[in-house]
């Protein structure tokens, strides 16, 4: 069998932020699927199949079990198909467990996928959070609450008062996972304003529950912290056009995303995040 493996949202050329891509999935088992994804052991494979409901199926498995939707493996697998000519440039629908989305894939091969309006749900108190992460409650910004929050995939979004509390932050993954459990989350989404460059945010993210300690890119996660800060007026409508989050620099491996959110009248009405892949190798298995 042959499969693929591509880099997305990745800083730079030689960064490392891998998913696999198989073509061609519909006659294998869902039980094949999932070994296969045990034997690659990237945080998610993406599978593609046919659709009767859009352009394109595909089905995302972690190491631990099937996923509803996978950034950056989307964005990998459009990108490839772009560059292995299954498709061009132009507006494509795509079927996934979490809704159908539309995905723009552009000529310099930018992929931009939209996601669902925002959900704003249970506020969580701050000494579970902490307890989790092995952090004193004083790390945790003050003036913003930890929210779940979901543009597709729910997700605890968790403010860090400074970049160095951020890094530092060696969490309990046990408990992560019982509180991620406890909630019906992916897992939590870590930030702090205070970035390393000049992003909108820096991010680390935490997937225990799904046998992904650490994300190296999360699409979904993202697109839910944009709305967020929009919500909380921590941007404003028109930064709220051209919005970028640091990921994954603590493992010395960094990833961009980049987002926008269309605003009319102080309300959100379109969520779009966008991205690049590199680094295409071919393998067989």
């Amino acid at each position: 069998m042959k499969v693929y493996t591509l880099n997305a949202f990745a800083k730079d050329i030689e960064w490392w932020n891998p998913a696999w891509v198989v073509f061609d999935s519909e006659s294998i088992s869902d039980t094949a699927k999932q070994d296969i994804a045990k034997k690659l052991w990237f945080s998610e494979t993406a599978f593609i199949e046919r659709s009767d409901k859009a352009d394109f199926k595909v089905r995302f498995f972690s190491p631990n079990g099937e996923v509803d939707l996978c950034g950056h493996a989307n964005i990998a697998t459009f990108y490839l198909m772009l560059e292995l000519n299954h498709i061009k440039a132009g507006k494509y629908t795509q079927e996934t467990k979490a809704w159908i989305l539309t995905i723009e894939a552009m000529k310099d091969n930018t992929i931009f996928m939209n996601q669902n309006l925002p959900i704003f749900s249970e506020v969580i108190d701050k000494n579970e959070i902490a307890d989790s992460l092995n952090i004193p409650i004083e790390i945790v910004s003050s003036d913003l609450p930890i929210q779940i929050v979901s543009t597709g995939l729910r997700d605890i979004l968790i403010p860090i008062r400074s970049l160095k509390d951020l890094h530092d932050i060696d969490p309990n993954f046990e408990k992560v996972s019982e509180v991620s459990k406890k909630y019906n989350v992916i897992g939590y989404h870590l930030f702090s304003l205070e970035t390393q460059f000049s992003g909108t945010a820096h991010c680390r993210n935490l997937a225990p529950l799904y046998d992904i300690p650490e994300e190296a890119a999360t699409w979904t996660s993202n697109g839910a912290l944009s709305c967020y800060l929009f919500q909380y007026k921590k941007i404003s409508p028109q930064e709220a056009n051209d919005l970028v989050f640091e990921q994954w620099y603590s493992m010395g491996k960094p990833s961009e995303i980049l987002a926008r959110l269309e605003i009319e009248w102080d309300k959100i009405m379109e969520v779009k995040v966008w991205g690049i892949a590199s680094n295409i190798q071919e393998q067989e298995i």
